[in-house]
């Protein structure tokens, strides 16, 4: 069986196998906001597996980078996306759906297989093929319908490579985070990170940095209600250390 199309790993086949997973655990309902609220479970159960092959790994973390911006945007209302990244999300959505509705089916016809006809059996007998041209049926008409045939065939498109070229470092962005909050003890996420257009990188690596730091125990987070601003404070409180 060719399993060349699918990815498994720790009982998942797939990102989006994992976040319908996840969806549904919380039942909520495929939409922006519910991509939102499962972003950090999803991050968290991505950095969590070891052995995940490399050639699969990009069909995660491309999933991640969408839930990233949604998450970003839902913290900073004010962040202006681009017309790429507002697509890959509207994307992400329809086929987040597309893949309930198939997985939905799949369940159905499990449950029935086996257990109750889908199809009335007919007895056809025997049949002999017989190939049978009539007379305008020559040898130059096959050709020619050969030809239209073929030349219908879609075309081989070359897509042009993209060279993904490294920009920030979140190991950098963790260790200025760390010492912004050792020298105030207590500060919002917007603060550390500003926002507009230009600032965009730098909002989904502090994001990530933000949650590296929660998971290492260096940092407390607090979010009152969606959508509302991070406040971060550092776990051992001592003397402000002004710079």
């Amino acid at each position: 069986m060719d399993t060349a199309f699918q990815v498994k790993t720790t009982g998942f086949e797939g990102p989006l196998d994992l976040l319908l997973s996840l969806i549904e655990k919380r039942k909520l309902l495929i939409n922006e906001i519910s991509l939102s609220q499962i972003a950090d479970d999803y991050l968290v159960y991505v950095r969590g597996i070891a052995d995940m092959p490399l050639k699969d790994t990009a069909q995660f973390l491309l999933v991640a980078a969408t839930l990233v911006l949604i998450k970003s945007r839902s913290l900073l209302p004010t962040l202006t996306l681009s017309r790429e990244e507002e697509s890959s999300i509207d994307d992400l959505e329809r086929r987040l759906k597309l893949y309930e509705r198939y997985r939905t089916l799949a369940h159905t016809l499990h449950e029935r297989f086996g257990t109750e006809f889908l199809f009335a059996r007919r007895d056809r007998g025997t049949r002999a093929t017989v190939f049978a041209p009539d007379a305008e049926t020559n040898p130059g008409a096959l050709v020619l319908a050969i030809r239209e045939v073929v030349g219908r065939f879609p075309k081989v498109e070359v897509l042009p490579k993209v060279i993904v070229k490294r920009i920030v470092s979140i190991e950098e962005t963790m260790d200025r985070l760390r010492d912004r909050v050792a020298a105030a003890l207590k500060m919002s996420f917007r603060d550390f990170v500003g926002g507009g257009e230009k600032e965009k990188k730098e909002v989904i690596i502090g994001f990530l940095a933000l949650l590296e730091l929660t998971k290492q125990g260096v940092i407390d987070v607090i979010q009152h209600a969606t959508f509302e601003d991070i406040s971060i404070e550092a776990q051992d409180v001592g003397v402000p250390q002004y710079r």
